[in-house]
């Protein structure tokens, strides 16, 4: 069994089809996730004012809600906007950065949770542990070694099956899982550690390949390996001139992936 040829073509559907992404972000990495998206031929929005999310979310083909910079504000921004998500049928991608970090953004990432049924949860070990109900030790809006201990395929199942959606745990390994279909992906580089919203960029592409795909799975698959490919190729070429060109060539390899570039260069492990 196979997943890889779904996977490829959603970069060609992406492009084809060209979704509008609403991105309810966080203004660190605000600007690399409206060019990631972009450099994938999707279209981005980032409109977080309380008095629009809802007509802006209903033009759009995905809603993306990241909590990077947590503030009350755009936390009832995004609770509407996912309600009227909701109500439109319109996928929504969930990035609970930071979760179990501290208070706000615990109550908050179970309020969202609570209140929004989300298609994809993508986030590190610990983020996704603490939404399993595990004891983390999350490292600000890092993943914690302390949390290397945990399963990931375990925690991604049970957090897929808890909450009827698509989970994604990105790290030195990701792993994909929807409860019944789980892939490990293993493409990628250390420096995109070093980048500010590696992460976040790729919730932002997520929401690019499940506003043309439809399928959570296929989608959060596409979307990380489209950033692991990407990043190994600007590695290649840029890591020697230092962070800043790395970040620089990420976007320039982001917007040349296409479907054979997936094919050759993926490396997928399917475990169910």
């Amino acid at each position: 069994m196979s997943y890889i040829n779904d996977i490829a073509q959603s970069v060609t559907k992406v492009r084809e089809v060209s979704p509008l992404v609403h991105c309810i972000t966080n203004y660190v990495t605000v600007n690399d996730c409206a060019n990631a998206v972009l450099a994938i031929g999707a279209s981005p929005i980032m409109a977080d004012d309380i008095d629009e999310v809802e007509d802006i979310t209903s033009i759009a083909s995905a809603l993306v809600i990241n909590i990077g910079t947590l503030n009350r504000r755009t936390i009832e921004s995004a609770i509407w906007a996912g309600k009227k998500a909701n109500a439109m049928n319109i996928p929504v991608v969930f990035d609970p950065v930071g979760a179990g970090a501290s208070t706000l953004r615990n109550e908050t990432t179970k309020k969202m949770l609570n209140e929004i049924k989300v298609s994809v949860i993508r986030g590190n070990l610990s983020e996704i542990s603490f939404i399993a109900g595990l004891s983390v030790s999350t490292k600000g809006v890092d993943s914690s070694d302390a949390d290397l201990d945990k399963d990931p395929v375990a925690v991604a199942d049970s957090v897929a099956k808890l909450y009827g959606c698509t989970v994604a745990i990105t790290g030195k390994d990701d792993i994909v899982s929807d409860g019944t279909r789980c892939v490990k992906l293993s493409n990628g580089v250390s420096m995109l550690s070093k980048v500010t919203g590696s992460g976040c960029l790729t919730s932002a592409l997520l929401g690019a390949f499940i506003g043309a795909a439809g399928d959570g799975f296929i989608a959060s698959c596409g979307a990380i390996l489209t950033t692991s490919i990407a990043g190994e190729q600007a590695y290649e070429r840029a890591a020697a001139m230092g962070t800043g060109s790395f970040h620089m060539a990420l976007i320039d390899y982001i917007s040349l992936m296409d479907e054979n570039t997936m094919l050759k260069y993926a490396k997928t492990e399917v475990i169910k």
